[in-house]
């Protein structure tokens, strides 16, 4: 195979739409930071690139455990997978999710000067539970438990975490901002799970959509637009100034694609909504990003 083919299979591996997910966390937490006068961009830059290892090391992991399990197969709908599809051999994507979970850890270590050593386990915990997602003996993912844990690594973790490796300390405010990030994150996961209900069911990977249905994959969605979306009125009763309300531009979109998932029949619609499910997030996440730095 030819080096610059190999590459762009590796790219696509990484599943670069998925990445808002790892950059909008911490955008989000250092704009907070900001906000309480304590950022530190070099620190803030560390918390990035540890991050975005730790996504495409899990899309990497993702890659291989739903082949090995048989979650996917040549005959998948949705967007092709490199393994399932014979781009990549999977030794080698085992090899390759190994080094960048290691380089996670690596780069992790760099956080330890600022935030000291409880930062440790938090950063071992989110490696493994990006491994366990869908490897190891009692996979998250196929379990129902996928949601709950993008909501609590990219939201909680990530946010929490990026401000406090800047500041010292947690707030309220920050941990109101961290929920409204992880269900827009989890959000990203519902349009692929739904699409994917019945080869999942088959394969034994019991999502949240395969366990209560597609219904209230619907509603799951719609809410955690909706929650999150409160999250600019909850930073005013902090304090913030008029600024923090510029994500509520977003409420029409978040309604349009709760919609578009209710409506949608053929799995083209559920992997362009995917896309723009993502794209909202990252919307969500720079206009927060921007009120907050504004309306202190």
């Amino acid at each position: 195979m030819p080096a610059q083919t190999a590459w762009r299979h590796w790219v696509e591996a990484a599943r670069l739409r998925t990445l808002a997910a790892a950059v909008i966390p911490v955008m989000v937490g250092t704009a907070l930071a900001a906000a309480h006068r304590g950022a530190r961009y070099a620190d803030a830059a560390i918390c990035l690139a540890f991050a975005l290892l730790v996504q495409i090391g899990t899309n990497f992991a993702n890659d291989y455990y739903d082949f090995v399990k048989g979650a996917d197969t040549a005959a998948r709908v949705g967007p092709r997978r490199a393994v399932a599809a014979g781009l990549i051999a999977a030794p080698a994507m085992r090899r390759a999710m190994a080094l960048v979970l290691a380089a996670a850890f690596l780069v992790g270590l760099l956080l330890l000067r600022s935030g000291g050593w409880i930062l440790l386990p938090v950063g071992i915990v989110s490696i493994l539970c990006g491994l366990a997602y869908t490897g190891g003996p009692w996979p998250l993912g196929y379990n129902g438990l996928g949601d709950l844990f993008v909501f609590i690594f990219f939201g909680l973790v990530a946010v929490d975490t990026t401000f406090y490796v800047q500041v010292g300390y947690v707030t309220s405010d920050v941990t109101s901002c961290a929920a409204a990030i992880g269900l827009l994150a989890s959000n990203i996961l519902v349009p692929n799970n739904y699409r994917d209900a019945e080869t999942d069911a088959a394969a034994g990977k019991k999502t949240l959509v395969v366990r209560f249905g597609k219904k209230f994959a619907v509603w799951q969605y719609g809410l955690s637009a909706t929650v999150a979306l409160l999250c600019p009125l909850a930073l005013r009763l902090y304090g913030y100034g008029w600024a923090v309300l510029l994500p509520l531009v977003l409420a029409p979109g978040g309604f349009a694609l709760t919609r578009r998932l209710a409506a949608s029949r053929e799995p083209a619609e559920q992997i362009a909504l995917l896309g723009d499910t993502a794209k909202f997030l990252a919307a969500f996440g720079v206009l927060l990003s921007a009120g907050v730095w504004f309306g202190k």
